[in-house]
């Protein structure tokens, strides 16, 4: 289960990073839209679909995530990472009024994403990671009779 939501959401973050480089432009047909979601936006969905596990994948090996002796923190960061940029994929299409909006000249839809996704990972983590345990320690007592 772990598996499948991180992939749909890296594919839902490879979506709203190409329609939102896309939706900028001067091209009207990149710009249609039913019920107020991107034709693009679907279509790179699907596509990406098929994709996110080889790119989830992708960056393990880069990462050297087997190799870790400690596989826990850099799967809070990859799982942070996921739902950090989800968050922003999710702004920078969908609302993006909420886009003007900034704390000191910092933007909002930065920050309240950060602190989301420390929020998500945390919960993520208490659900779904399991622990392995490699090394088992045996230990012998000696029976005395006296």
């Amino acid at each position: 289960m772990s598996r499948k939501i991180q992939n749909s959401l890296i594919a839902f973050i490879m979506a709203t990073s190409v329609t939102a480089l896309f939706y900028q432009t001067n091209l009207s047909f990149m710009k249609v839209e039913i019920y107020h979601i991107p034709i693009l936006f679907i279509v790179i969905l699907l596509l990406s679909a098929f994709i996110a596990e080889d790119v989830r994948n992708s960056f393990k090996k880069v990462l050297w995530f087997e190799k870790r002796e400690d596989k826990r923190p850099i799967w809070q960061v990859g799982v942070g990472m996921i739902f950090y940029f989800s968050q922003i994929g999710f702004v920078e299409v969908f609302a993006r009024g909420l886009m003007q909006y900034d704390l000191g000249g910092m933007p909002m839809y930065i920050i309240i994403p950060f602190l989301n996704a420390f929020l998500l990972t945390v919960i993520f983590e208490e659900i779904f990671y399991k622990e392995e345990k490699n090394s088992v320690h045996v230990v012998k007592f000696k029976n005395k009779i006296k």
